[in-house]
């Protein structure tokens, strides 16, 4: 069929329907007329009937008939799920403080071991009798390091 067949029943069909919708009827010199009971001019399919003549139709409310139902019956389920105590709660609350902190923490765990080293080789060197001046807490510290470093050297 070329466009401009199709064109034409196309036109024809929009004719039919405007004069069927004004309530003229329009039979021509012999043509056949579907009438209305075998043919659904919305889907220009003809109708189906069953074994008793009642006339049934093929709808997409009866193909999605008990879909709507399981959906809706998901739907519940899944939500019953979601707001589920244990679900909504995590298994550990401050994990992700823990996690955001560990990098922070083990920086200052350094620092303050140091600063910690530093004032127990300040207290050992004036209980030794040095000078509380800067230059003998150094020297004091000094020592301390050589006496680590030597007593680490031993136990390997």
């Amino acid at each position: 069929m070329s466009l401009q067949e199709a064109s034409d029943a196309r036109k024809a069909r929009l004719i039919a329907l405007r004069n069927r919708k004004e309530g003229i009827s329009t039979v021509s010199n012999g043509d056949s007329v579907l009438l209305s009971r075998n043919y659904d001019p919305e889907t220009r399919t003809l109708k189906k009937h069953s074994k008793n003549e009642v006339l049934t139709t093929d709808t997409v409310e009866k193909a999605i008939e008990g879909v709507a139902e399981m959906i809706i019956a998901e739907d519940e389920r899944q939500r019953a799920q979601e707001l589920d105590v244990f679900n909504i709660a995590p298994k550990r609350p401050n994990w992700d403080l823990k996690r955001e902190m560990e990098k922070k923490l083990a920086k200052l765990e350094r620092k303050t071991q140091e600063a910690v080293h530093t004032l127990i080789r300040q207290r050992l060197a004036s209980q030794k009798g040095q000078s509380d001046d800067i230059l003998g807490a150094m020297n004091a510290q000094e020592k301390a390091l050589d006496v680590e470093d030597q007593s680490s050297d031993e136990e390997l």
